[in-house]
């Protein structure tokens, strides 16, 4: 059986206005993905997006604690990691620099080990004025349609890596 994203009480999806559930099977090991997940000043070298992200705490990778920003989409985010089971979850909260709305978002990630290598599955709501204006209404589905692009290109890059280990 497959998890689910364990939400705050505030960022559950039956309260959220928007909301994105992604996932993907992949021909890797748990431990391929989740150092590609966590390794997140190189996501771009998978997903090109994301070629913003810089920690400010410190830390070489995510792990619970984590303060980092980011630049998605045109906006600077700053996140902090809430949820950090090492190799199978991983969440953050997100607040948009220079939002005066107090707008914010919470975005999780669930890997499940499976027969054939993992299950990985991403899940985002967003509340307030700020992701209603940007997503809702300006870029319906945008939220969606960038984290498959980004759940697809983990995949990949994960199989890649698993692959070049094994030959």
């Amino acid at each position: 059986m497959l998890s689910h994203v364990t939400w705050p009480y505030q960022y559950d999806p039956r309260r959220s206005a928007i909301y994105a559930l992604n996932d993907v099977d992949v021909k890797a090991p748990p431990e391929v993905v989740w150092k590609l997940l966590v390794d997140a000043e190189n996501w771009a070298s998978y997903f090109p997006a994301e070629d913003q992200v810089k920690i400010l705490s410190g830390e070489p990778e995510l792990a619970l604690g984590t303060k980092y920003s980011r630049v998605t989409v045109g906006f600077l985010m700053n996140l902090v990691v809430t949820e950090y089971v090492p190799g199978r979850r991983i969440s953050w909260s997100t607040v948009v620099d220079g939002d005066e709305t107090g707008s914010s978002a919470f975005h999780g990630w669930v890997i499940t080990p499976t027969d054939s290598g993992c299950h990985v599955l991403c899940e985002e709501t967003q509340q307030g004025p700020f992701f209603l204006e940007e997503i809702g209404r300006k870029h319906p589905g945008a939220l969606y349609s960038y984290h498959q692009e980004w759940v697809e290109s983990l995949a990949r890059a994960a199989e890649a890596v698993a692959a070049k280990a094994s030959g």
